[in-house]
């Protein structure tokens, strides 16, 4: 499902109602939430907006559970570390259980660090049915979502849940959530924005399949919704090619 806003700001205000009400109706009738959330800067302002009231008080923090889709191999302290940025802007401002929430260690070795992320989603779910309430991504410019990025073997992960890689054009290492357990998600939403995302928007929703060359492809839920929350310009090439 296409949502499309007039500019940012709009997209963030629609997203952060849409995530709150989603959160109140699923916990009417189950006892937690688990929540995908994504890293980068275009979450920066609904991250800040879920923070403030009325979505802060209207959230039942208590019973939600954190998760992130993909974690840079940095400290903590470093700002590119999607985690810290998370925090920065959310869960330090919000009456979220730490216990709660889980982040992807950035202080061991990569794999190892994605082996025990892996047996932590174990402990949640199980190896048919659905896995996250909702995952919350991005998509980049070259198509890349989570971080699975052009032409790298991840992209084509057919068991594991979470892998770690060396991504050479960044010259570290990664940490990502892979498509099948991101497939088996309840609702998954792509926040994208700008001109400089609409050649690869028309591509992955338009385009011809080539998950190599524009690897948000490869998220398609198996039996739960996919929204995408975008502004005109973002959508301005949607049939149009």
């Amino acid at each position: 499902m296409l949502h499309i806003q007039k500019d940012p700001p709009a997209v963030t205000a629609a997203l952060a109602e849409w995530i709150t009400g989603t959160i109140e109706t699923v916990l009417q009738n189950q006892d937690r939430f688990t929540w995908v959330l994504t890293g980068g800067n275009s979450p920066k302002a609904l991250y800040d907006m879920l923070a403030t009231s009325p979505y802060k008080e209207r959230i039942a923090w208590n019973r939600v559970h954190i998760f992130w889709g993909d974690e840079r191999v940095v400290p903590f302290s470093d700002d590119r570390n999607n985690a810290r940025m998370t925090y920065a802007h959310l869960l330090n401002k919000v009456p979220v259980i730490p216990a709660q929430v889980h982040v992807m260690r950035t202080d061991t070795e990569p794999e190892q660090a994605a082996l025990e992320y892996e047996k932590t989603l174990s402990q949640y779910f199980g190896k048919t049915g659905k896995s996250f309430d909702l995952v919350l991504s991005g998509m980049g410019d070259d198509g890349h979502t989570l971080s699975l990025f052009p032409g790298t073997e991840v992209i084509h992960e057919k068991e594991a849940w979470v892998k770690a890689f060396y991504l050479t054009s960044q010259q570290m290492y990664r940490i990502t959530l892979t498509a099948p357990v991101v497939n088996r998600a309840s609702l998954i939403v792509f926040l994208t924005f700008g001109a400089n995302k609409s050649k690869a928007l028309y591509e992955v929703l338009e385009g011809s399949a080539d998950a190599d060359l524009y690897p948000s492809q490869v998220i398609k839920p198996y039996s739960g919704e996919l929204h995408w929350f975008v502004d005109e310009a973002a959508a301005a090439l949607l049939g149009k090619m």
